[in-house]
């Protein structure tokens, strides 16, 4: 069963460092089958009170492909640069 990783980007603290994280997450994602489907983009919100920022979801064959990734060696440091310079809400939920 797939698994996403969804995350609202809240706010970008260090651009810069941002920069680093972004130019180095695709490949760590490739060496999980993981494939980015939204990054960013127009919105529109047609329920509830939830406002995102910017929305990012991930997909992964699975959810171990996912907390593979997210926990494994190719994303540590990336993931160390993203929560340095970064404020978001993220969850890990399967698919269909």
């Amino acid at each position: 069963m797939a698994a996403y990783f969804i995350v609202d980007q809240l706010e970008v603290t260090d651009p810069e460092t941002m920069k680093v994280y972004a130019a180095g997450v695709a490949d760590s994602l490739r060496a999980h089958n993981g494939r980015m489907l939204v990054r960013g983009g127009a919105f529109e919100v047609k329920e509830g009170d939830w406002t995102p920022k910017r929305v990012i979801v991930l997909e992964f064959d699975d959810m171990d492909a996912l907390k593979g990734w997210y926990d494994g060696k190719a994303y540590e440091e990336l993931k160390k640069l993203r929560l340095a310079s970064s404020r978001s809400n993220a969850i890990m939920v399967e698919g269909v």
